[in-house]
């Protein structure tokens, strides 16, 4: 198969959305895969031969050993929960090299320009989660959003400057003073000690090294000698910083202008932008969920789908798929093709109700609110679609699917404005539906 050139794929909804899974079925067909946002919050499920692999931060391309994988400056990293990944996958009897290691046959990357997060990140985070009076947002509690706002106040430190044990041991010194301070006047907290910290890190820093390097650089170079890259998003649209449901988001860019930001390869080299969404819709954590189910049906569809974190094992509230919100996803990403996954876990319905615009105060409205409190105020509208109540679980061939499942797809694809180009019927990499155009324009 021919290499195809660049794609960003990414989260259409609020993450947890099978992203995993179809990046390392995509991987075949490119030479690097780059993750460019979020920390190890965010989990990517994997199932190859039954076997099943949850990558925290490693982008899925690893799990092909023709690809590299390459961890982008827009990702916070803990540099702790990296290497107990990567023994993971080394005790699996998977390669994972450095260019300090192998050279030109290195295939893990971790940029230079990345920000770390370090135990006063963590401290802080539970402490403001937990604080009287604070809108709880529901995080991971694993110090990605302190990590971020150091990283924009321009007191962050780099992965670069973690190499550096004299900058590293000043900036803890500094930084442990400061952080110490707000936590003991805040929230009572006892603090961190900075001579434990280092000791930590200074060593966590030599068993990373080999893989870092200037990934930037790298991965700009690749383009010009005519490689193909694949952007792995993280979390999804409607948790970005900027075009979430917020404050109830994650601290970076999810979108596909995060692809450049937290890469450095330029907009102009990304050639097309894969959304990814699930036959229904899920939400980890608190915020608006206009479309979620709050009978029995609920947990049904949770049961069924396994909706569980991969990460923290929360369990996800359930809701239908949501039409406005799907558009805005793509027209803010610019999305050409769209990956629906677990239709299986539709199977058994006799009916599915779809939402298929909104009202605010009695007034029909296709714009996606900015304030929360407008979020909350939706009524959705709902079209219900006959259920296929036939089991698709494992299904390869579009034209085996049921007639009201293929209608189903239909309907969303056309309401969407995006194309339709892979359907998943199960966890495994063969239980997965191409698109003749779109395994087209893969082989192109």
């Amino acid at each position: 198969m021919s290499k195809a050139k660049t794609a960003v794929v990414l989260g259409a909804q609020w993450g947890d959305e099978g992203k995993g899974k179809i990046v390392d079925v995509l991987s075949d067909n490119f030479d690097v895969v780059a993750r460019y946002a979020g920390g190890h919050n965010a989990g990517h499920t994997v199932t190859i031969s039954g076997k099943k692999f949850v990558l925290q931060l490693i982008p899925c391309g690893i799990l092909r050993q023709e690809s590299q994988a390459v961890i982008g400056n827009g990702v916070v990293l803990d540099p702790f929960a990296l290497m107990t990944e990567v023994n993971t996958l080394r005790c699996a009897g998977l390669d994972v090299w450095g260019p300090a290691d192998k050279g030109a046959a290195a295939n893990f990357f971790i940029s230079n320009r990345a920000h770390v997060i370090l135990p006063y990140h963590r401290m802080i985070e539970l402490g403001a989660e937990n604080a009287p009076g604070r809108i709880k947002i529901g995080t991971t509690s694993r110090g990605i959003g302190p990590a971020y706002e150091d990283k924009m106040a321009r007191r962050g430190l780099r992965v670069a400057d973690l190499l550096d044990k004299q900058l590293l041991k000043k900036h803890i010194q500094n930084a442990c003073q400061e952080k110490n301070t707000i936590a003991r006047a805040l929230f009572n907290g006892e603090g961190v000690d900075p001579r434990e910290m280092y000791e930590q890190y200074a060593k966590i820093s030599d068993q990373i090294a080999p893989f870092v390097t200037d990934t930037a650089l790298m991965l700009n170079n690749a383009v010009k000698a005519g490689k193909s890259l694949m952007f792995e998003g993280a979390q999804g649209t409607m948790l970005d910083i900027d075009h979430g449901t917020y404050p109830f988001v994650t601290s970076s860019s999810a979108t596909s202008g995060g692809a450049s930001i937290g890469t450095g390869v330029p907009p102009t080299a990304i050639s097309t932008v894969i959304g990814v969404t699930k036959a229904y819709c899920t939400r980890v954590g608190e915020g608006p969920f206009p479309s979620e189910i709050h009978s029995e049906l609920g947990d049904v569809i949770r049961k069924k789908g396994s909706e569980y974190g991969a990460v923290t094992g929360r369990p996800r509230r359930c809701g239908w798929v949501d039409l406005p919100l799907l558009r805005y996803s793509n027209m803010i990403n610019g999305t050409k093709w769209l990956v629906v996954t677990k239709l299986d876990v539709l199977d058994e319905l006799a009916e599915i109700p779809i939402v298929v615009g909104y009202k605010i105060d009695g007034k029909t409205t296709e714009e996606i609110p900015a304030k929360d409190e407008d979020y909350r105020k939706i009524e959705p509208i709902i079209k219900t679609l006959p259920g296929w109540q036939v089991n698709t679980f494992g299904t390869s061939e579009y034209e085996n699917l049921p007639k009201k499942a293929q209608d189903f797809l239909r309907f969303v694809q056309k309401q969407s404005g995006a194309k339709l180009g892979m359907v998943s019927t199960g966890p495994d990499r063969n239980q997965t539906i191409f698109i003749d155009e779109f395994a087209a324009m893969l082989e192109r």
